[in-house]
């Protein structure tokens, strides 16, 4: 495994995000619990979760299946770089239960440290961007959290381009260090970031932590698997597969010419994107998570590039991309 740092932080991360989301709903927590231990035995030491996530079966249950990880071996803890995210509704909605004001900032990270079964959260994410609170007061219950020791570091996530610029010159008046991270969806066949989120996650050094790398499977070789009938969708992944059936017939011919199974190629491809710490990835198999780990031996040199460059096409840097 790779490992890099975080944005303009010394701290250092696996180039592969270990996510949660399916832990709980999707996973059992015998499932969720090996694939921790798989994670931690391949060198990941990046996990990525939610306080909302796990609302099929009750928000919070993802946080409290790591945190019985925890408990279960306390160096699982002390292995592992925890982010995990704010701004959900957790309760029967009553105010306050929600969103970036001091106090829910309060209620909701005491709430995570306890499902989580430990002290301190290492990245504290915004998980959307809050209108109506202003930033001095979002700065100021993330300034107290630290003194506090509750947390180290604050991300967003979601956010636009002139989000993250407002968050940080918020910061700079406060003389503190502001966002290091940014979560943003990207991948190949959504690339609305490279217009002004990641020039501005660079301007400002932070990490972008993409998620969704594989657009629901639509770059895992999923014309293979439908052929093969491993796989068949429904809904609108199904819409998007028939747009786009011939750009994704042509991406998994470039994979097997180049060797790859396609999810390997569309998670290196990430990897060599500028401001990328690492995507998020969120296997239910232990071969998900082995193909997820060969994905950072796999290097791509400039003619590889442009040709999922003329697959896929990207997005200039704004205003060049829609202006002389």
């Amino acid at each position: 495994m790779d490992f890099t740092h975080l944005g303009r932080t010394g701290l250092s991360v696996s180039r592969i995000v270990l996510g949660t989301m399916n832990f709980g709903p999707h996973t059992e927590v015998g499932d969720a619990h090996a694939i921790m231990d798989a994670a931690h035995d391949k060198d990941i030491n990046f996990f990525d979760t939610a306080n909302g996530y796990g609302r099929a079966i009750y928000p919070g249950r993802t946080e409290e299946i790591i945190g019985e990880w925890f408990a279960k071996d306390p160096s699982n803890r002390y292995k592992t770089v925890l982010a995990t995210k704010v701004y959900g509704d957790m309760g029967d909605g009553w105010p306050n239960e929600g969103k970036l004001s001091a106090l829910n900032i309060r209620r909701a990270l005491d709430a995570s440290l306890k499902r989580l079964q430990t002290d301190y959260i290492d990245l504290y994410q915004f998980h959307h961007v809050d209108r109506a609170t202003p930033w001095d007061e979002i700065w100021q219950a993330i300034e107290v959290a630290i003194q506090q020791g509750k947390i180290l570091y604050a991300g967003s996530s979601n956010f636009a381009g002139w989000h993250i610029a407002q968050a940080q010159e918020a910061a700079a008046r406060r003389n503190y260090i502001g966002l290091v991270s940014e979560q943003s969806i990207y991948n190949l066949l959504v690339r609305d970031v490279e217009r002004e989120v990641l020039p501005a996650a660079q301007h400002y050094g932070l990490g972008v932590i993409p998620w969704s790398p594989l657009q629901g499977g639509l770059l895992g070789g999923v014309v293979r698997k439908e052929n093969e009938g491993v796989r068949r969708l429904e809904g609108r992944a199904k819409e998007t597969l028939e747009r786009l059936r011939p750009q994704i017939e042509q991406y998994e011919a470039l994979a097997d010419e180049l060797g790859h199974e396609p999810g390997e190629l569309a998670l290196a491809w990430l990897l060599h994107q500028p401001a990328v710490t690492g995507p998020i990835v969120g296997p239910r198999t232990m071969e998900q998570l082995n193909s997820a780990v060969r994905a950072v031996d796999v290097k791509l040199d400039d003619k590889a590039l442009a040709r999922l460059d003329e697959i896929f096409p990207g997005y200039k840097t704004s205003p060049e991309d829609y202006a002389w």
